[in-house]
């Protein structure tokens, strides 16, 4: 589980196809002099796990399904990626409950100067606009965000300098596509919507309701 607060920016030095999959190494000392074999590491968004340590690098390898459905298959030698290791319990929640599976491949459609921050439209598919909210949360490569405005095929997020400056948002060029995860308890409160409209006429919560609609 993580917050969406991104610690630190990486720099992929090495990125290598397998067979069933590949194998990212990226430079980033301030993770890497902490980090262990196994250890969850939040890369753009994408929960991946530690699989080798070496100096101030750490390597994560990328399944076939995570290389499809998010944009890590496209990192090459010297991209940036956004990096944040798990919450710990009793750690401050400064954004929001990010679990890193990526629910959907976004499109940058605009950036404009707002201040010295500046204001971000994303393209999402169909498919996420059930679990969207103005005012809610959404992780953008891994980045807590608030939905400022949501149409139906777009919502818009205020970035502010320090976001700016502290992950790869300023680097994204218009048409880049970027890993969007909805907020966790809004899925959560969507599908148990959904299960109680087809549930029993009583809505009583049992656990034959909740293996009938795929929660037990």
């Amino acid at each position: 589980m993580f917050t969406g607060i991104i610690e630190t920016v990486g720099i992929v030095r090495a990125f290598v196809r397998r067979p069933a999959g590949a194998r990212v190494t990226i430079s980033a000392a301030t993770i890497a002099e902490t980090a262990r074999l196994g250890d969850s590491l939040a890369v753009d968004g994408a929960c991946l796990t530690v699989a080798a340590l070496a100096g101030d690098s750490v390597a994560c390898d990328l399944s076939v399904e995570t290389l499809s459905r998010t944009t890590l298959g496209t990192l090459r030698v010297g991209t940036r990626v956004n990096l944040e290791r798990p919450l710990r319990l009793g750690d401050r929640v400064g954004g929001h409950l990010v679990s890193g599976h990526v629910d959907a491949l976004g499109q940058l459609a605009s950036r404009l100067p707002q201040g010295e921050g500046a204001v971000y439209r994303i393209r999402f598919p169909e498919s996420l606009a059930p679990f969207l909210v103005p005012k809610g949360s959404v992780a953008v490569d891994g980045i807590s965000l608030t939905v400022a405005a949501l149409a139906s095929q777009h919502f818009d997020v205020a970035v502010i300098p320090y976001t700016l400056q502290g992950t790869t948002l300023a680097e994204k060029r218009v048409g880049a596509q970027m890993n969007l995860e909805a907020d966790l308890i809004g899925k959560y409160v969507a599908r148990l919507a959904a299960a109680r409209t087809a549930g029993p006429p009583t809505g009583e919560l049992t656990l034959t309701a909740l293996k009938e609609h795929g929660f037990a």
